[in-house]
């Protein structure tokens, strides 16, 4: 959805358009279910966790300021809803990529072309709060203001986990290729 778009339906929204809602509802709610069962490895939890999101939303989107920041606020609703679900949660919960972890895993290849599974296997390897800040960014295309909103953080700290993560990520495939050498 295109940014000036989704400003005019939340104004709409605001305005008591039902129907605009629905637009957003239904623009959101697969990428937000999404982030959620990544949060909480549980698909009850994580549906729960959206759709406390989206009450909490409707009730306070008169209350949105700046049109702009509903995506980022959202998702912001979203994860402080899951890390609610997990806290009840009584056995541990799933990491973001724990179910990519259990598939077997294939050598890298020498070429630097990583498969989606590979890529999953080495992102899973991350601590939580850098797989949040990856996912964020490179799955759901925020920008870093929109993820320092979703996680509470300021922007430069966004930065520095991402900077962190992917040379993570570089020491994790040269640490897998110097393994396939030998």
């Amino acid at each position: 959805m295109a940014r000036a778009q989704e400003e005019i339906l939340v104004l709409k929204a605001q305005a008591g358009d039902s129907r605009a809602f629905e637009i957003l509802y239904r623009a959101y709610q697969p990428s937000l279910a999404k982030f959620a069962y990544r949060l909480t490895g549980n698909e009850a939890a994580a549906m729960d966790a959206v759709q406390d999101a989206w009450i909490m939303t409707a009730r306070k989107l008169k209350e949105l300021d700046n049109p702009a920041m509903f995506r980022a606020r959202i998702f912001k609703a979203v994860r402080w809803r899951a890390l609610d679900q997990i806290r009840r949660q009584t056995a541990a919960p799933l990491s973001l990529d724990d179910e990519a972890l259990e598939v077997e895993s294939a050598p890298l290849t020498r070429d630097g072309l990583l498969t989606s599974d590979q890529l999953t296997a080495l992102i899973g390897g991350l601590p939580e709060i850098e797989r949040q800040a990856i996912y964020l960014f490179y799955l759901e295309e925020m920008k870093v203001a929109e993820i320092a909103t979703v996680l509470d953080i300021p922007p430069g700290t966004v930065k520095s986990r991402l900077n962190r993560a992917r040379g993570r990520l570089q020491e994790q495939v040269e640490r897998e290729d110097a393994l396939e050498e030998v």
